[in-house]
């Protein structure tokens, strides 16, 4: 049977733990698989094989030589109205969110939710987490569209929030933004949280989380541009708020200082923000996947109206 090696660090959920029960929890083997495992001294730390007594550290890097999984393969896509399935298999499920869509239920939030939708449809769900936000490793706002993961399974659900709290996991967004960045190419380093005085927002603060945006400019057009964004970091309303404290927010974005005149004229009723490419290691086989999800209509449609202006 063909055999994959993988790296992986301890999630604190199961810090403490010893490692045939951690490792039987986060890599969703049988106990009797993982114990052979470490007595044929396919799981190691530092270079050294592991014994089943062993206990683990939040953080520590083990390496387990495993073999080929092969439930990991796709299965048929079911439909759901308004929200596109890309990828769907045992363990997780890959979707582009629609604008109007919220991951989850949250207080005074009365419409369509990722977490409902997928239910509805007759999609397993992990369990795992807060009730609400069942199988929810990372959100996009309600105003944003694009590639999202679902956990289906808690052993997914465990690997993945590590994989994210990590930065394993590459995140790219396209955004429309006022102006010209100068320079074209580059990183914002500004520490994020909720905005002194206005709940509803975030702001660069000094004494904020870390967060780190590089950003990347794809075409200048009169007025505005088309910036490539990766995410080094994952704040709520990140890349909104970086750019906006630049004093270059995002098309549409009114919430942070965006031109209602030029929103207007463009048809964005909200921020032009699109999850464009997301790339993660497969929870069971190890295996490297990168989605992409195309523009939705309206900032399609936003570029349509400016192409006639494109700068030489």
């Amino acid at each position: 049977m063909a055999r994959i090696s993988r790296t992986l660090s301890v999630p604190e959920g199961v810090a403490g733990e010893r490692i045939d029960s951690a490792l039987t929890r986060v890599l969703g083997l049988s106990r009797t698989a993982v114990v052979r495992l470490l007595e044929d001294g396919d799981i190691t730390t530092s270079g050294k094989a592991m014994n089943k007594s062993d206990k683990v550290a939040a953080g520590q890097i083990i390496e387990v030589l495993m073999p080929q999984e092969k439930n990991s393969e796709p299965i048929p896509l079911t439909p759901i109205p308004g929200l596109s399935i890309i990828y769907n298999d045992d363990s997780i499920v890959v979707i582009d969110k629609p604008v109007g869509c919220a991951a989850h239920p949250s207080p005074g939030w009365e419409g369509p939710t990722v977490v409902g939708a997928l239910s509805a449809a007759g999609y397993t769900i992990s369990t795992s987490g807060p009730a609400e936000r069942a199988g929810i490793v990372h959100r996009l706002d309600v105003g944003t569209s694009g590639l999202m993961v679902v956990a289906k399974t808690d052993q997914a659900y465990t690997f993945l929030k590590d994989a994210f709290k990590s930065r394993n996991v590459t995140k790219i967004y396209h955004a429309l933004i006022q102006g010209h960045m100068d320079p074209s190419t580059g990183t914002i380093d500004a520490p994020i949280d909720r905005h002194p005085k206005e709940d509803h927002r975030f702001a660069v603060v000094a004494n904020g989380k870390e967060s780190i945006t590089h950003y990347e400019v794809i075409e200048f057009y009169r007025g505005v541009s088309l910036v490539k964004v990766e995410l080094e970091t994952g704040r709520t309303h990140q890349i909104r708020v970086h750019f906006s404290a630049l004093r270059h927010p995002l098309v549409g974005d009114l919430t942070y200082g965006a031109d209602p005149a030029l929103a207007a004229s463009l048809g964005m009723s909200r921020p032009w923000l699109h999850a464009m490419v997301l790339e993660l290691t497969h929870p069971r086989s190890g295996e490297r996947l990168t989605f992409n999800a195309p523009y939705p209509a309206d900032l399609t449609n936003a570029l349509a109206l400016l192409s006639s202006a494109v700068l030489p």
